[in-house]
């Protein structure tokens, strides 16, 4: 009796587990964002050695954000959990983590509502443009990102003097790459609208039915 030999073209590729490194590594980066908080808020943002621990904690979850995208497309580990939670935990700890500056006095309140503004402006143009396309990450979007990382890290940290001012101008550098980066995606989005295929087919097709109409 001969044994059938499977066909390994034929075979169903394995699904991608929810279980992986990449999606546990978004998965600790939200878990982190309530300690993190307790941290800071203890003692009304007085209490030094707390703020330094807040510091090492956000460091921390600012660090798994930069390893689970990467980990998840090397090892071919992307699921719709990870495209969903990867943003939300992203956008919960940079939130957060303003709101709460913002709450104890150490960061204007101006400051906080112009970059969640634009965070949350993006995320709707992402959802106007989505049948058009993605519109990838710009270089500027990931500086924005970096720099907005480091000057809330430095407002965190219980600072004075020279390295007070050198964090004013940290954030200063952020919101003004916050806004450069916003209005940069608002004309990306309005050209992808307007020159996608989608676009182009549908004005292909009201060009031919105008070409139709009787005159």
């Amino acid at each position: 009796m001969s044994s059938v030999v499977p066909d390994p073209a034929a075979a169903a590729a394995d699904p991608v587990r929810i279980l992986n490194i990449a999606n546990g590594l978004t998965v600790l980066r939200l878990a982190l964002v309530p300690v993190f908080v307790v941290l800071l808020m203890t003692g009304d943002g007085e209490d030094q050695k707390m703020r330094l621990f807040a510091t090492l904690v956000f460091a921390a979850a600012v660090i798994t954000d930069r390893f689970d995208g990467a980990i998840a497309r090397q090892r071919n580990l992307i699921t719709e959990f990870g495209k969903v939670a990867d943003p939300i935990a992203d956008k919960a700890l940079i939130g957060t983590a303003l709101v709460a500056l913002s709450l104890l006095d150490l960061l204007p309140w101006w400051v906080t509502v112009v970059i969640l503004f634009r965070e949350v402006a993006v995320t709707v143009l992402r959802f106007w443009v989505i049948r058009h396309g993605v519109i990838a990450a710009s270089r500027g979007g990931k500086i924005k990102t970096v720099v907005q990382a480091a000057a809330i890290g430095l407002y965190i940290l219980p600072l004075s003097g020279v390295f007070g001012t050198v964090r004013w101008w940290v954030m200063a550098a952020a919101v003004i790459l916050t806004v450069v980066t916003g209005i940069d995606y608002v004309v990306r989005a309005l050209r992808l609208r307007r020159t996608s295929a989608r676009a182009m087919q549908r004005a292909a097709q009201a060009r031919a039915e105008r070409s139709h109409e009787p005159t």
